[in-house]
């Protein structure tokens, strides 16, 4: 009689050793890619298993995509650390886990104080088989109708609200940076109304002035 198939049993959660932490399902977790040259991938842990033993310990994960593995690649709006939630389910060892991260709302990125190198952020899911995406639209911003990416300064038009590129609007960064008061070209009455004064900006520069996040 040949040998049955081995029980294998859900775990609660499960330590990885070779970085002292410890997962449990709904953990976003950083795994070890097979091409040393790329970025380790992203995924949701759906599941943890073990032999009967308590040995040979498997994670059931969803995959992130990065926006250069999605079918359109990497676009002008996608944020450095913007990934999609894909349909691509598999199954991985727990040993190729290489560390914890975090993958945020896009509202939470935002508002983040300082982005670190586990942090991400997720807008859309993405369907890995036709490359479409969940929402298929989202607001844009500017002269040029861009979605937003957070890594991009923009500076906000006092009377109609609209985001603006500083390059968009003929601004430099540190011109931009040094913004009390703009006014785009639509709403403004004659010649656009720039008043600069560095001191007062830095009292206001968070309200009109939204730029890149800090690494830690």
């Amino acid at each position: 009689m040949g040998k049955g198939r081995s029980t294998r049993r859900t775990l609660d959660s499960h330590n990885i050793k070779s970085i002292n932490k410890t997962i449990r399902a709904g953990d976003c977790v950083l795994m070890r890619p097979s091409d040393t040259n790329k970025p380790s991938y992203v995924s949701r842990v759906e599941k943890i298993e073990s032999d009967g033993r308590g040995a040979n310990v498997r994670v059931h994960v969803r995959w992130y995509y990065r926006p250069e593995e999605s079918i359109g690649g990497r676009r002008q709006f996608h944020g450095s650390k913007e990934v999609f939630l894909s349909d691509h389910h598999d199954i991985q060892s727990a040993d190729t886990i290489e560390g914890k991260c975090t993958v945020h709302s896009f509202k939470s990125y935002t508002k983040l104080d300082a982005v670190g190198n586990d942090d991400f952020f997720c807008r859309f899911e993405y369907n890995s088989s036709t490359g479409a995406f969940n929402p298929d639209r989202v607001a844009v911003y500017c002269k040029c109708e861009m979605p937003y990416n957070p890594d991009d300064l923009m500076v906000q038009c006092e009377d109609c609200n609209d985001w603006f590129h500083p390059t968009c609007i003929d601004l430099s960064i540190d011109e931009a940076k040094k913004l009390e008061h703009f006014f785009c070209e639509n709403c403004s009455s004659g010649e656009r109304k720039k008043l600069n004064n560095s001191h007062a900006a830095s009292r206001h520069s968070e309200a009109k002035v939204d730029g890149k996040r800090r690494r830690r």
